[in-house]
């Protein structure tokens, strides 16, 4: 079995018994529900504890449950662009305001990246009169750009110059 194949029995054993993904998510526990539904899609891992409950939960085999425990290919399954409107929204928010996020986060800390993998993200609906809106909320590690072969007083790490 793939991980492909065991992402598609989840969502048909998901939609056969009608849960909702807050449901798995609250039987799973342990993380973020971006995170646990991201692993039932395929692109994290469960920690063997979690794999064990999802197991149970979906009645998996021994060999699913090891397989939904192992660190999976992320971001083979989305096309570039993205395809998908809302996928695709996200991918443009990206794309228009990534140069402005840069050189601000540039300016703030440094050259260097916020870390996707010391990262968290979290999803709130915000009620409004005109519509409620999607508030996602996103902090990662600052990881500073190594400057090799620095030597002597030479800046090695690229952290905000005072």
């Amino acid at each position: 079995m793939t991980r492909a194949d065991l992402t598609e029995k989840l969502l048909d054993i998901k939609r056969e018994k009608g849960w909702t993904w807050k449901y798995i998510c609250e039987q799973i526990g342990g993380m973020s529900p971006i995170l646990v539904t991201g692993a039932i899609l395929g692109q994290h891992k469960l920690t063997k504890p979690q794999a064990a409950a999802a197991a149970k939960l979906f009645g998996l085999t021994k060999s699913e449950q090891t397989l939904i425990n192992e660190v999976p290919m992320r971001g083979a399954a989305t096309p570039m662009p993205p395809t998908d409107p809302l996928i695709y929204r996200l991918y443009e928010l990206v794309l228009v305001n990534g140069p402005a996020l840069k050189v601000l986060i540039e300016e703030e800390f440094g050259d260097g990246i916020m870390s996707a993998i010391d990262f968290d993200m979290d999803i709130t609906r915000k009620a409004d009169p005109k519509g409620d809106r999607v508030q996602l909320g996103m902090t990662g590690k600052f990881l500073p750009f190594k400057y090799y072969g620095a030597t002597g007083d030479s800046l090695a790490y690229g952290l905000k110059e005072e």
